[in-house]
């Protein structure tokens, strides 16, 4: 009876650790596809503003960008232009050499006043 005993109680706790694990993997993928979904740019976006061009209206063809991968993103770029505000994104095409593309939008008195891009390091 013992025996029997400890056996489900060993069955219970491997039931609740698996469903842990299935609940942090599901999690873990909700966090990815909500950082897909706001920080995903297509080249043809990037290409297709520029420099001048009203910040509203760039920042329309934009997601919000906010997400925890911003600081990633930040690393390695050229130095922001004095006094603007900057917005970093993917780009969703394809990995050049390997390395996937950053874009960054530096905006100043409601202008888009820089673009580029750079390899995510």
């Amino acid at each position: 009876m013992a025996q029997r005993k400890g056996c489900l109680i060993g069955c219970a706790v491997a039931l609740v650790v698996g469903v842990g694990l299935l609940v942090a993997v599901v999690f873990g993928m909700g966090k990815v596809l909500d950082m897909a979904d706001k920080t995903l740019v297509d080249p043809a976006v990037y290409e297709a503003v520029k420099t001048g061009d009203a910040e509203s209206e760039v920042r329309g063809r934009l997601p919000s960008g906010e997400s925890f991968v911003k600081s990633a993103l930040k690393e390695g770029g050229p130095a922001e232009p004095e006094g603007s505000s900057c917005s970093w994104y993917m780009s969703s095409g394809e990995a050049k050499n390997g390395e996937e593309t950053v874009l960054r939008f530096c905006f100043k008195d409601g202008r888009l006043a820089e673009k580029a891009q750079y390899p995510l390091k």
